[in-house]
């Protein structure tokens, strides 16, 4: 079943519990600080919808059309029809949105790939195999927490004070299944989302087994609460003033737990701590979904490359050579992280046993390189902007005055273009580089995967050591020690 945007923005007026500091947010998709992002999302819905998009962002099984990201790959072009849905819907956004609904079902999807490593007795195959296909089949948007809060770090001191750690984890267990209290971070989408999958791609201690819980809720489960960040689009005037921020604030989430009752049914790991990040790692499940960030990325410096085009232009910096070689490496820059995506496909594995993966080695050489140069990329954005970005009215209101409005047109023209596409193009550019939204996605994209040396960890692991050690002993084994010329005197 595939849902339009109409009847996902339906699922979301569901009693669910939204704070924006003391204030209680009862209707995510009316409010004025989330309607434009929920908008969003249900364009989402309808751009899967559209008979024209059939193909590219839909598959049949079963008898049924379903969304692209559910697709489990057997072959080169299966993975080939994944990367391409994930490019239209980040498209769709232009990159804006990092937990759209295809990233953590392509968690799911990767993990269900590989049943056996979710072994009995403290992980249930069986389960994750029916929530994917209810996912699947219902066509759901989930996002995830699966990060304990930074404050939980230090357990001792919990410990001493006699109050409870605040990371979620399993109080204790009842016939239908297991009650969670406690936070989790960072529910990413929540506000828009169905569900919320709860899990730890964090390494734990091995004694921390009720903290091992992985398991998925709905988002307006009884006794939870999601505590947003101040919204970008609060007490924003107009799209024209706040473009990206207006529509594309997918919102970040502090998930709060009081005795939520999860059913059994809902539980894939529980009591083992090891195994409870292993099922990422172990399974396609951290490559499918990071594969979808590598290419939700790619879509981003596209349109960073193109408003740094646009910026040169409407300056005539583009006329100077040193700009245009600028330029020049920054398209370099762009075409890296394609081709980082394409090597993915191109270099794939055959595994898990009857499927196919994208390459795990250059998807973590993908993620590295994102998380390290998206401040350059702004940053050289903002040097192309100069002070142009300061030397604009304050809003568009400007216009609402007819004397303002003639000496705007008068004085802010430039041979490259009348004054109020200047304008717009320049507040398109702050809003990438200098607003509220603009440092919410500076630091989202530099530890979105984590800190660096998590990511570059993950590049150890999958790296095959042993190839590159034999290239060097080869090498030594082709030549011997040399002979001493003569005997040394006595």
């Amino acid at each position: 079943m595939l849902r339009t945007g109409k009847e996902h923005l339906e699922t979301l007026r569901d009693g669910r519990v939204v704070y924006v500091g003391g204030e209680r947010i009862d209707d995510v998709t009316r409010h004025p600080a989330f309607a434009g992002a929920a908008q969003t999302v249900a364009g989402i819905y309808d751009l899967k919808a559209d008979p024209a998009n059939r193909d590219l962002l839909t598959y049949e099984k079963d008898g049924n059309r379903h969304s692209i990201y559910f697709l489990r790959p057997r072959t080169r072009d299966d993975l080939q029809r994944r990367m391409l849905g994930h490019r239209r819907i980040a498209d769709f956004t232009y990159g804006m949105f990092g937990r759209s609904p295809d990233h953590v079902a392509s968690f799911v999807t990767g993990m269900s790939m590989k049943p056996d490593a979710l072994p009995k007795p403290h992980a249930f195959a069986d389960n994750l195999e029916t929530y994917y296909r209810h996912i699947r089949d219902n066509d759901l948007y989930v996002v995830y927490a699966v990060v304990p809060p930074q404050a939980a770090r230090n357990p001792e001191f919990y410990h001493k004070q006699n109050i409870p750690l605040p990371t979620l984890r399993v109080v204790r267990e009842e016939d239908g299944g297991v009650v969670v209290s406690g936070m989790k971070m960072l529910a990413t989408g929540a506000l828009y989302a169905n569900e919320i999958w709860i899990g730890n791609v964090i390494p734990l201690a091995p004694d921390q087994k009720k903290e091992a819980i992985t398991c998925a809720i709905p988002c307006n489960a009884p006794g939870l609460s999601l505590w947003s960040r101040k919204p970008a689009a609060a007490g924003l005037t107009s799209e024209f003033d706040s473009p990206l921020a207006w529509r594309y604030d997918e919102s970040d989430s502090m998930l709060m737990c009081d005795e939520v009752k999860v059913p059994w049914e809902k539980v894939f790991v529980h009591d083992d701590a090891l195994l409870s990040r292993d099922i990422y790692i172990k399974t396609a499940s951290h490559c499918f979904g990071n594969h979808q960030s590598n290419v939700r990325y790619w879509s981003k410096m596209r349109l960073l490359l193109g408003l740094c085009s646009r910026i040169a232009h409407a300056t005539g910096a583009d006329q100077v050579p040193a700009v245009r070689e600028k330029l020049g490496e920054m398209a370099a820059i762009e075409a890296t992280i394609g081709g980082l995506v394409n090597g993915q496909i191109n270099a794939f594995e055959s595994w898990p046993e009857g499927y196919v993966c994208f390459n795990r080695r250059v998807m973590y050489a993908g993620l590295e390189w994102c998380t390290q140069n998206y401040s350059r990329f702004i940053d050289e954005l903002r040097t192309l902007c100069g002070g142009g970005v300061f030397q604009m009215p304050a809003d568009i209101s400007v216009l609402e005055d007819q004397a303002l409005a003639q000496q705007f047109d008068t004085y802010w023209q430039t041979p490259q273009a009348d004054s109020t596409t200047r304008m717009k193009l320049f507040k398109l550019a702050w809003d990438m580089t200098g607003s509220e939204f603009a440092g919410r996605h500076l630091q989202y994209e530099k530890f979105y995967a984590g800190a660096s040396f998590i990511i570059r960890n993950h590049s150890y692991r999958e790296t095959p050591w042993a190839e590159f050690n034999a290239l060097v002993d080869k090498l030594m084994a082709g030549y011997d020690v040399p002979k001493p010329k003569r005997q040394a005197a006595e």
